[in-house]
């Protein structure tokens, strides 16, 4: 089911034996545009630490009283790799973290199976750092010092990049719209505000040029016009196969998106 990112952070993490702590951010890669790892904030339990969970654990959602339960228990993620407030996802720690626990890290496999797919971007991003820092910290002489995964992306970090068109801005990234049942990205929820005021238009990987991490924008291969003409999208709406199969028919994007 699509789902808007959004809308799961705060949602507790329920372990099969006790609550976890809260979801407070997602990581994805930029490879294959899936959501990689939760990051949850163990409060008080587990104090300076965070966790990361693989999707793979997720048992099931419970929408109405916002829980994600997983099938782990307490005692596994306090013996589980440390990943402290202030250090970067690794490699090795992703790694690590994919034997403790038995995860297959090919999981869900790949979303884009067209262009860009694996894009070799000009600019590698900050690496993703503890939630305590702020974006200058992490785009800082500190993300030059650890070994981070250069695929790993904040989703709170990519939130606000501006869009460009071939021929002018149309926006910046307000949110994410994936699909729960393997949480691949599928589109950019982009607002519009300063071009067409109160206007929302769904944008897919798929039309990504290029994206300059530092500067903060993405670049598509997509007109002004061709945004403007796209399907109309209401955020109060329910979204359908019907609407995913126009707006890829309409921008020529292959499958269905949905």
């Amino acid at each position: 089911m699509m789902q808007v990112i959004s809308a799961l952070k705060g949602y507790a993490i329920e372990a099969s034996d006790d609550r976890i702590g809260t979801v407070v951010d997602f990581l994805f890669d930029d490879a294959s545009w899936r959501v990689r790892w939760l990051v949850v904030d163990c409060g008080t339990w587990l104090t300076g630490r965070k966790a990361l969970i693989h999707p793979s654990a997720i048992s099931r959602i419970d929408f109405e009283r916002q829980r994600i339960f997983v099938t782990l228990t307490k005692a596994q993620v306090e013996k589980s790799p440390e990943l402290a407030e202030d250090q970067p996802v690794s490699q090795q720690m992703e790694n690590q973290l994919y034997t403790y626990y038995g995860w297959d890290p090919l999981w869900g496999g790949p979303y884009l199976s067209e262009p860009p797919g694996a894009i070799a971007w000009p600019y590698m991003a900050p690496p993703y750092f503890g939630l305590g820092l702020d974006s200058g910290e992490a785009h800082g002489e500190r993300a030059s010092l650890h070994g981070s995964d250069p695929h790993v992306r904040s989703i709170n970090e990519v939130t606000g990049y501006h869009i460009h068109a071939v021929d002018g801005e149309i926006g910046h990234i307000e949110n994410f719209m994936i699909d729960d049942a393997d949480w691949s990205i599928h589109y950019f929820i982009v607002d519009t505000r300063n071009w067409r005021p109160g206007k929302r238009v769904l944008i897919s990987p798929l039309a990504v040029k290029s994206i300059d991490w530092f500067d903060r924008h993405v670049e598509l291969d997509v007109s002004r016009e061709q945004v403007k003409s796209s399907p109309s999208w209401d955020p109060l709406d329910a979204f359908t196969r019907l609407y995913a199969k126009r707006l890829h028919k309409h921008y020529g994007w292959p499958g269905s998106g949905a």
